[in-house]
């Protein structure tokens, strides 16, 4: 049975529920087990409709992506940067990344799923690997502009400390079995490492 308000909704509506939908299957079972009859399911919506929206497997890449992309962005707006000093904007990126781990989590498991598929898989590489570029590429001139203006270390380098950094964060994801207290103290540890004190 077709949820009326689906049937009656816009196709903006429709594909941000589609989107939404195949977010919540690839953390639940991975990018594999994602199959089109489960997302028109939980969208309430038949299958025909659902690849009236999406035609292809890159489509739906393409709009799993700009809603991971629209979700992180709005994420990252709610605490203004402008005006802080690259210390202070390099707390709002752990304080932004710790959220997200307590209460984001199913967007950096879908985000991780779709990054270890774009290993492997030329259509998503084409999505998730420009998002990553662009969230390497603002942490390594945030810690470039730090550098430059002596708030962080001199002899550190902007774009291995970047790998560094986003390397320590995204691994935390990879051990279930560690707290909130170790992601903070992975913080700490990455702070005495940059920031002058």
């Amino acid at each position: 049975m077709v949820d009326q308000d689906i049937a009656r909704a816009s196709t903006e509506d429709r594909q941000k529920a589609i989107a939404a939908a195949a977010c919540v299957l690839i953390a639940e079972r991975g990018f594999e087990g994602l199959r089109t009859r489960d997302i028109a399911e939980r969208v309430g919506i038949n299958v025909a409709t659902l690849h009236y929206h999406v035609p292809t497997k890159q489509a739906l890449v393409r709009l799993v992506a700009q809603s991971l992309r629209e979700d992180f962005v709005a994420q990252h707006t709610r605490r203004p940067r402008e005006g802080l000093s690259a210390a202070a904007r390099l707390d709002l990126e752990f304080t932004d990344f710790r959220d997200l781990f307590t209460t984001g989590r199913q967007l950096l498991t879908v985000m991780a799923e779709l990054a270890l598929r774009a290993t492997r898989d030329d259509e998503v590489a084409a999505e998730i690997l420009p998002m990553q570029a662009g969230w390497n590429d603002q942490i390594e001139t945030l810690l470039a502009e730090g550098r430059a203006d002596g708030s962080f270390h001199s002899h550190i380098d902007p774009a291995a400390a970047a790998t560094v950094v986003i390397g320590s964060m995204t691994a935390c994801l990879r051990h279930p079995g560690r707290s909130l207290d170790h992601l903070d103290t992975v913080f700490a540890q990455l702070r005495r490492a940059i920031i002058k004190t």
